[in-house]
């Protein structure tokens, strides 16, 4: 099964959804592993380390840094950008979706957006 960072500025009723819908969904947030405010290299190359994909809102910067990391060759396991005006359930079920059907390392050096 894929694993998730959620991103600190990540909407937590993501988060608590997502292991409603699925206690077995194995993820963790940045503020539980000690990288609450840490710049977004600093997660991302973290997330790199644990083959982790990021879930994050954050739009602006986000993905200019994973595009560099995959342009310098450095591993990057994906980055799932989501839309805040998303209605949460369809967030989930979009995310539930993803970690249903993708296989292991399918998201590597990708970005996706959601909503589909």
């Amino acid at each position: 099964m894929l694993k998730l960072l959620a991103d600190e500025n990540l909407d937590n009723t993501i988060v608590r959804g997502l292991l409603r819908r699925n206690p077995n969904i194995d993820i963790v947030r940045v503020q539980d592993i000690g990288l609450s405010g840490k710049d977004d290299p600093t997660i991302l190359e973290w997330a790199a380390a644990e083959k982790r994909i990021l879930l994050t809102h954050d739009v602006a910067t986000i993905t200019r840094f994973a595009y560099e990391r995959v342009a310098q060759g450095l591993s990057m396991p994906g980055v799932i950008e989501v839309r805040t005006d998303t209605p949460i359930g369809r967030v989930i079920e979009d995310i539930c979706l993803i970690l249903d059907c993708a296989l292991d390392d399918e998201l590597d050096g990708q970005i996706h957006y959601l909503p589909f």
